[in-house]
């Protein structure tokens, strides 16, 4: 896995973007994958959209001017497609994406409620909660709490105040512990 700044290095030589290219992608793949699964759901999209991503980078690698750090520019690129992928299958379906019942009854795990909870348990309360959340609230709650970014890292990728994005960090915590309250 290469080191952030070797990857910048390779970007302030053009002749070098490919050589950068391919370490991008071995390094941050795994990653980006994770995040936008975290927003599109499907394994299917998930791929369709990080193949998008990886194609914008490639064509924006001269743009990068080292103003934030690397992965903060790839996690907004990323992000920005995947929720581009959002608006236009909500609009070519006409349906609300941050209401999935379909996605919640594959996460419901069935049943009465089980004597012991297990992490997986834990886990899947979670995931289902987390498809309730309205679209921006599930974003900034998905870098907040599964990435580990700090506010103004969200801030930059999302291109919103660190303030709006504590409210949203902050609601979204709140629907999630009363959704789970209720199941």
């Amino acid at each position: 896995m290469a080191e952030e700044k070797d990857i910048i290095q390779l970007l302030e030589d053009e002749e070098k973007h490919p050589e950068a290219f391919r370490l991008i992608l071995s390094t941050y793949k795994e990653r980006l994958y994770f995040l936008i699964r975290k927003i599109v759901i499907d394994h299917d999209d998930t791929d369709d959209v990080l193949q998008e991503a990886f194609v914008k980078i490639w064509k924006n690698l001269d743009k990068f001017r080292g103003d934030s750090n690397l992965y903060t520019w790839l996690y907004r690129i990323a992000t920005n497609e995947a929720l581009t992928f959002l608006r236009r299958r909500k609009n070519q379906n006409n349906i609300s994406m941050d209401e999935n019942p379909e996605l919640l009854r594959m996460l419901d795990s069935g049943g009465g409620k089980a004597q012991h909870i297990s992490g997986d348990d834990i886990a899947i309360a979670l995931q289902k909660a987390v498809l309730q959340l309205p679209e921006k609230q599930r974003l900034v709650f998905n870098l907040k709490y599964f990435e580990h970014l700090t506010y103004e890292e969200i801030a930059e990728i999302t291109d919103t105040s660190i303030g709006g994005l504590k409210a949203n960090y902050h609601a979204a915590k709140k629907k999630i512990e009363e959704i789970i309250e209720l199941d």
